[in-house]
């Protein structure tokens, strides 16, 4: 397992999670919000779809990747050369605990941040996971519908659910056969939208 696609909403745990199978499974990480906006210490300018779609191309090349971050619509291609899919399915009520907790962590130069932590951000954070929950995860659940056969779906980021993906060990097989649960939770939610 060395090319892992960790998707979910804001304030998931993706990048936990990302940060933690890297350093197990020394795989360097990357996040998607960083391959759509070109930091720089001037600000951020947000890289046109080609530059984007190249850079992805770039790593998803690689030998061995963590892609972490929310966007769905043009990540088919880390889809297909992943040999791990985890759809990070962390309860609302949890991500809104978190969006408040990194808010407040990162104002206090506590926790890290690629963007300026202001109010506003904060605010559409809230919109977002909203509209995650109504919105992308439905369509992020259709378009996992092929790769079942490499998908977990993960209700947190704890060691325990680390440990169900063989994260502490480059060559451990998964653990268990998660495809019928899978696909009965992808079913599930693709006849309910």
């Amino acid at each position: 397992m060395k090319k892992i696609h960790i998707i979910g909403s804001v304030g998931s745990g993706k990048t936990t999670l990302a940060r933690t199978l890297s350093s197990k499974l020394d795989i360097p990480y990357y996040e998607l919000d960083n391959v759509v906006w070109q930091r720089t210490e001037t600000g951020d300018s947000r890289r046109s779809d080609q530059e984007r779609d190249h850079y992805l191309n770039q790593i998803t090349q690689s030998d061995s990747w963590i892609i972490e971050g929310v966007h769905h619509k043009w990540v088919l291609p880390s889809f297909h050369a992943a040999d791990l899919i985890i759809f990070l399915d962390t309860p609302f009520v949890k991500r809104k605990t978190r969006i408040i907790k990194r808010f407040i962590f990162q104002k206090l130069k506590l926790e890290k941040a690629n963007y300026r932590p202001t109010f506003t951000i904060f605010k559409k954070m809230f919109t977002w996971n909203a509209h995650f929950e109504q919105v992308s995860k439905p369509e992020i659940l259709h378009l996992l519908q092929p790769f079942t056969n490499k998908l977990i779906v993960l209700k947190d980021n704890s060691e325990a659910a680390i440990d169900r993906i063989g994260g502490d060990s480059r060559d451990k097989p998964l653990k268990g056969d998660f495809t019928q649960k899978n696909n009965l939770l992808i079913n599930n939610r693709s006849q309910s939208t």
